[in-house]
């Protein structure tokens, strides 16, 4: 996670050098942007038939090499078109196969129903990555200039994925029995490794994700205020008096407090359930929504970071441990998939409605009164969700061998 957030979140870090040395335009290089979201969110059904069949490690070293050489290729190449070439398409589809959907699969095979900890745990590594590679950056341009550090971090990149390749497990616990459960409504499984791909005998190519439908309504409200949030915090910052670097900040401040959350969540689901934290997390979202909407001075700001970091990215690793509860782990790919493009589906248009509703009104306070709404409808949501997300899981797990379609409802 960090070596995958990190080479993605370090993106906006070259754009001012990019327009400078690359003679990149601001508008081309916000178009790159909006396209590589949108390859990273149609690619989810691909990623996931691929987790299935491959297994989550080498598509997740294959995608994270994808990543790294987009860094090279931006490092040579020449006009807009090579430039946004790379960063569409290595960067869109690296970004895709070795982020959430990925992780939370690989994770979620190795533990099953005991996977909230290390979810949360996993969680820390987007934060690291939000921290280290854009500072990182930052420092070399000086030394190296904005290609030499496009492949210096791209190099980075690639040393870091032959280390995991190396160091990371193989998926394992993979083929379940039909129609056994656990006491926790989990299926059963033989500890078959994925080296090969494939499934046991006898399971559906598809599962259901149903039951689960107000789980995922609420990944998708928190998904259209998160992306907004941490991207337009800055900005906003600056329109009440700050500097651009003293704007930036913020995004460090917020993943500071994600990282120290990740880890106390991590200890705390050993002893409360996922669905438990979940209400209160949005609940401290719409508390950060509201300062940064209502706040006189960007210093308020500071404490709208902190609650949102704090909250917002532990609420991934919950989602996924509520989420993933049940299910075939060999077929947990193609069955999350359509989570993740709910989740990218409404970052996106949370990110359109946030820059309309700027153009309309000059400021982005009425995008964030309106996230708050949106974050304490989260939070009724997920307060009512528990007993229906244990049903669908004991449902899931008793009529393993039976077909479903991929159907949220």
């Amino acid at each position: 996670m960090t070596v995958s957030f990190g080479l993605n979140f370090s993106a906006g870090v070259f754009f001012a050098p990019v327009a400078e040395d690359y003679g990149v335009g601001a508008g081309t290089l916000a178009v790159a942007a909006a396209l590589s979201t949108a390859v990273t969110g149609a690619a989810q059904p691909l990623v996931g038939v691929l987790l299935d069949r491959n297994g989550a490690k080498r598509v997740i070293v294959a995608a994270l090499l994808l990543l790294s050489a987009s860094y090279l290729a931006l490092g040579a190449a020449r006009g807009a078109g090579q430039f946004v070439a790379a960063y569409v398409v290595l960067g869109g589809l690296g970004f895709a196969g070795s982020s959430s959907l990925a992780v939370s699969t690989l994770i979620a095979r190795a533990e099953g129903d005991r996977a909230a900890p290390a979810l949360a745990r996993a969680a820390i590594g987007i934060n690291l990555g939000q921290l280290v590679v854009p500072w990182a950056a930052a420092g070399l341009f000086g030394p190296l200039g904005t290609r030499g550090t496009y492949v210096a971090i791209g190099a980075a990149g690639l040393a870091a994925t032959a280390v995991l390749a190396a160091t990371v497990p193989t998926d394992r616990q993979v083929a379940a029995v039909p129609g056994a459960s656990g006491p926790s409504g989990a299926s059963k499984a033989s500890g078959v490794s994925l080296a090969a791909g494939g499934a046991g005998p006898g399971l559906p190519k598809r599962q259901s994700l149903r039951g689960r439908g107000r789980i995922l309504a609420a990944f998708g409200l928190h998904a259209a205020t998160l992306y907004a949030m941490v991207l337009l915090l800055p900005k906003h910052a600056v329109e009440l008096g700050w500097s651009a670097a003293a704007g930036g900040s913020l995004v460090a401040v917020a993943a500071a407090a994600a990282a120290v959350s990740s880890a106390v969540s991590a200890r705390l689901v050993g002893r409360t359930a996922p669905e438990r934290l979940l209400p209160v997390m949005h609940v401290l979202r719409a508390t950060s929504l509201v300062l940064a909407a209502a706040a006189p001075d960007a210093w308020l700001l500071v404490v709208a970071a902190v609650l949102f970091g704090a909250a917002s990215f532990t609420v991934i690793p919950l989602t996924m441990a509520i989420v993933t509860r049940g299910l075939d782990p060999a077929r947990l790919g193609r069955t999350l998939a359509p989570a993740w493009i709910v989740h990218q589906g409404s970052a996106g248009l949370g990110l359109a409605l946030a820059a309309a509703g700027h153009a309309a009104t000059g400021g982005y306070r009425a995008y964030f009164a309106a996230g708050v709404g949106l974050s304490l409808l989260a939070a009724v949501l997920t307060s009512t969700t528990e007993s229906a997300t244990r049903t669908a899981a004991r449902t899931t797990a008793s009529t393993a061998p039976l077909a479903s379609t991929a159907s949220i409802s």
